[in-house]
C-alpha cells in the first residue's frame, strides 16, 4: 500500500492539514503561507469578488496547449494537480479557483512532443501522392526508418494518428522525392497502377496537404466540366468533384434533343481543348522569360501536374519552337 506525499511546506495545503488525516503544520512558511491565504480570501469576500471562476477560459487553453503538448509537459509547466486539470479539461469541473485560472493561462505553448500523437491526414496524404508516382511501401519505410507494415497501414487510413516523429521523418522523405518520379521498373509500375486504383492523388494535385478539408485538384480545373474532360483526356481517376460538375452541365442540358445537347458537348470539349493550347503557349512564353515550371504553373492557376500534361498534348508550333 502507497501513501501520497505529504504537500511541501510553504504550502496553505500543508499549513491547513487534512482533518482526520493530517494535522497542520506550524512551521514558520506555512504559518505566513496560511494568513497571506486567508488574508486573500477575506479581501475578495469584501470587494465581492466569487472565489470561484468560470472554468470555460481554462479548459479552451487546455484543449489548445494538448494540440502540441503532452499532459506531462502541461503539469510540470503549470504546477497544477494532474487529476485537476484532467477534470477541467473534459469539461466536468465547470468552476475553479482564480489562482489555478492564472497558472492554467501562463502556461506557453512549447514545441510539439516528438513523442505525441498528431492527426495523420497529412503523413497519410504524402505517402500516398508519394506512391502514386511509383514509390513503393517498401522504399518510403526504408527511407523513414520504419516499417513497411506501418507505411501500407497509415496509408489505408487504418491508423487516424500517427507519432510526431515519425510524421516529421516521412514528411521529409516527401521533401525529397515529391518532385522526382521513381525510376522504371516493375514495383514502380505496379505501385502506380495500385495507386491509381486507389484514387491516391499524386504531389502536385494538393495545395495544403495537411488541411484536413483540402481536397485535390487533379487537374487544374477539378470541380468544373473543363476539368471533366481534363480527367478523361489525361486517364486520371475522375473525382467526384468534377463528375458532379459534369452531371450538372448534362442535368441542365436534358431538355434538349440528344443531338441538340451532343453538339452542345463537342463545343464544350473543342473549347476546352483550345483553352489547352493556349495554356501552353502561355506556359512557354514564361519559361522563354526564364521562369521555372512551378512558378509558371502558379502564375497561370494550374497545378504543375496538369501545366506539364496540356504542353505535351500541344507541342510548340515550328515558328514557336524557333522564337524559343
Amino acid at each position: 500500500m502507497t501513501t501520497k506525499p505529504l504537500p511541501a511546506h510553504g504550502t496553505y495545503a500543508r499549513a491547513n492539514g487534512c482533518p482526520g488525516y493530517r494535522e497542520p503544520c506550524k512551521c514558520q512558511p506555512c504559518h505566513t503561507e496560511l494568513r497571506r491565504v486567508r488574508k486573500l480570501h477575506n479581501v475578495n469576500r469584501q470587494l465581492g469578488r466569487p472565489g470561484l471562476v468560470d472554468a470555460t477560459p481554462a479548459r479552451e487553453h487546455l484543449q489548445s496547449l494538448l494540440q502540441q503538448m503532452t499532459w506531462e509537459q502541461i503539469f510540470t509547466a503549470s504546477g497544477c494537480d494532474s487529476r485537476n486539470l484532467q477534470l477541467v479539461a473534459d469539461g466536468r469541473r465547470t468552476q475553479i479557483r482564480r489562482s489555478t485560472l492564472a497558472q492554467i493561462l501562463a502556461v506557453q505553448p512549447a514545441p510539439t512532443a516528438r513523442g505525441k500523437y498528431v492527426d495523420a491526414t497529412g503523413t497519410r496524404r504524402r505517402i500516398q501522392a508519394l506512391r502514386a508516382i511509383g514509390y513503393s511501401a517498401k522504399a518510403i519505410a526504408k527511407a523513414a526508418g520504419s516499417a513497411e507494415a506501418r507505411m501500407q497501414l497509415i496509408a489505408s487510413g487504418a491508423q487516424p494518428t500517427v507519432r510526431h516523429w515519425l510524421a516529421e521523418k516521412i514528411n521529409k522523405v516527401f521533401v525529397e522525392l515529391h518532385d522526382t518520379p521513381a525510376p522504371a521498373s516493375c514495383s514502380a509500375t505496379m505501385t502506380r497502377k495500385h495507386a491509381k486504383a486507389q484514387g491516391w492523388a499524386p504531389p502536385a494535385a494538393w495545395d495544403d496537404i495537411d488541411d484536413p478539408n483540402a481536397v485535390p485538384d487533379w487537374t487544374g480545373y477539378c470541380g468544373t466540366d473543363r476539368g471533366w474532360w481534363t480527367h478523361r483526356w489525361q486517364n486520371l481517376p475522375m473525382c467526384p468533384r468534377c463528375e458532379h460538375a459534369h452531371q450538372q452541365w448534362l442535368d441542365e442540358r436534358a431538355g434538349l434533343h440528344p443531338q441538340a445537347r451532343n453538339q452542345e458537348m463537342f463545343r464544350a470539349r473543342a473549347a476546352a481543348s483550345q483553352r489547352e493550347a493556349e495554356l501552353a503557349i502561355d506556359a512557354r512564353e514564361l519559361l522563354r522569360y526564364g521562369v521555372g515550371i512551378e512558378q509558371a504553373a502558379a502564375r497561370l492557376g494550374v497545378s504543375k501536374n496538369h501545366l506539364q500534361q496540356v504542353m505535351l498534348r500541344h507541342p510548340a508550333e515550328p515558328d514557336q519552337a524557333t522564337a524559343a
